[in-house]
């Protein structure tokens, strides 16, 4: 059939993930196809709206070399309401800025303790923007989804029909200089002033940036004045933000701060599996956990390894097995754990676990008291260089065959009693984020 040879050629030409993602979920409208036109439906307008954007001229030049005809390739999504077929795109938002990615929406975002409160802000925005939040200002460590939140908040107001500007703080700068230099600071204005959702992504870089922080004040009043939704990002809350006028800061605290904080292990590991299942890649739970507890927090940081290892593993022929994952990221788990002192791990057990940095390293036998020593030389061991004599001295103890076991002692625990591994998994990544 036709279209199965011109889908298995684009299949060829296009990273694999995208046609996972998107290509595959087009169905074929035989019936309303003609000679010049080739009509498929996607399942909702954002699916539509990136395949027409980046792959429509693709399919009709395939289409081309099959057959001698350029056809046009028209995208459909059927409105799950009425039931009805409509065309995807008849016309474009009032206005787009940046076009948004489709695979970041509110249904493939991973929820955890550690996002659950930003994650349910983000939703009701969504839902009715420029209400109670606005502005909603998201920050956290780098890596950890603000911009997926910001992207799908963006998505799902498109959706709904709201006109969305989603665009970096140096973006809107850049737009800024321009618009100064050729003297169209009223398309400028129209542009960042008539949406109904302004999404910044790192906000932060605005920062000692005199010009472009007052025209943004003055856009974000005016915004603000019509209900019209702000949602920003940045590393750090706004009172901690430098180089940044106290009128702005001000602004930026009229609405909800929501924090993102580094996810729990349960959350990493839904994470690792997520991006398995959206990528194909087989990966074994003993190799997800291991990947989950021993990089860092940096979403986009794991992401990338998985490809990589995958990659690996097809390059060079070889089963992913824990051994061969270990080996291949080896240097990104030790680039993970190289700044780990003992008394960050003594600091962090201290505060999870309730008991004196002064007991942990003491001879005390409490019962409680044993079981964090145990847990701190068994951390100690595998994320600090130090050797087992070195911690034998550090912890007062005999010798290193003290040290040793220890370790064995908490290993046999880690296997036979699940909530005593989740603890310890939880503390280590404590200690690894240092965000106590």
């Amino acid at each position: 059939m036709l279209i199965a040879s011109v889908l298995n050629l684009l299949e060829k030409e296009i990273p694999t993930n995208e046609y996972k993602r998107y290509i595959k979920q087009l169905k074929f409208q035989e019936d309303e196809t003609k000679s010049d036109t080739v009509v498929f439906t996607a399942p909702n307008p954002l699916i539509a709206k990136w395949i027409k954007t980046k792959y429509c001229d693709k399919i009709s030049h395939i289409y081309e070399s099959q057959t001698g005809k350029k056809p046009k390739i028209l995208i459909k999504t059927k409105d799950n309401i009425e039931g009805v077929t409509k065309t995807a795109i008849t016309s474009e938002p009032k206005v787009i800025s940046t076009i948004l990615n489709p695979s970041y929406t509110f249904d493939n975002f991973i929820v955890g303790s550690s996002n659950q409160f930003v994650f349910s802000s983000a939703q009701a925005v969504a839902k009715k923007p420029g209400s109670s939040y606005n502005p909603l200002f998201i920050y956290g460590f780098s890596g950890l989804g603000k911009t997926h939140l910001l992207q799908a908040i963006g998505n799902q107001a498109l959706h709904f029909g709201y006109s969305v500007i989603f665009t970096t703080s140096e973006q809107f700068m850049n737009d800024f200089i321009f618009n100064i230099r050729n003297q169209t600071m009223d398309r400028f204005r129209k542009k960042y002033r008539e949406c109904d959702f302004l999404l910044i992504d790192d906000i932060q870089f605005l920062n000692r940036k005199e010009q472009t922080q007052e025209e943004f004040f003055h856009t974000f009043n005016e915004l603000h004045s019509l209900n019209k939704q702000i949602v920003l990002t940045s590393d750090k809350p706004p009172k901690k933000i430098a180089g940044f006028e106290d009128r702005l800061k001000s602004r930026f605290e009229w609405g909800l701060i929501a924090d993102v904080q580094p996810p729990g292990l349960e959350t990493k590991i839904s994470i690792i599996q997520k991006k398995c299942e959206l990528d194909g890649i087989d990966l074994n739970e003993d190799i997800i956990n291991y990947i989950a507890s021993n990089m860092g927090d940096n979403i986009r940081e794991i992401e990338s390894a998985i490809i990589s290892l995958n990659a690996h593993a097809k390059m060079l022929s070889q089963e992913l097995t824990l051994d061969f994952a270990k080996h291949v990221m080896k240097d990104l788990t030790a680039d993970a754990n190289k700044d780990i002192t003992l008394e960050d791990i003594i600091k962090t057990i201290s505060k999870e676990l309730n008991i004196k940095p002064s007991d942990i390293k003491s001879k005390k036998r409490n019962k409680n008291i044993v079981e964090a020593r145990r847990i701190a030389i068994y951390l100690a061991r595998i994320l600090t260089v130090n050797s087992m004599p070195v911690l034998a001295s550090y912890f007062d103890m005999k010798d290193h065959t003290a040290v040793s076991h220890n370790v064995k002692k908490i290993n046999e625990l880690l296997e036979t009693n699940e909530n005593f591994k989740v603890k310890v998994e939880e503390i280590k990544n404590k200690v690894k984020s240092k965000d106590d």
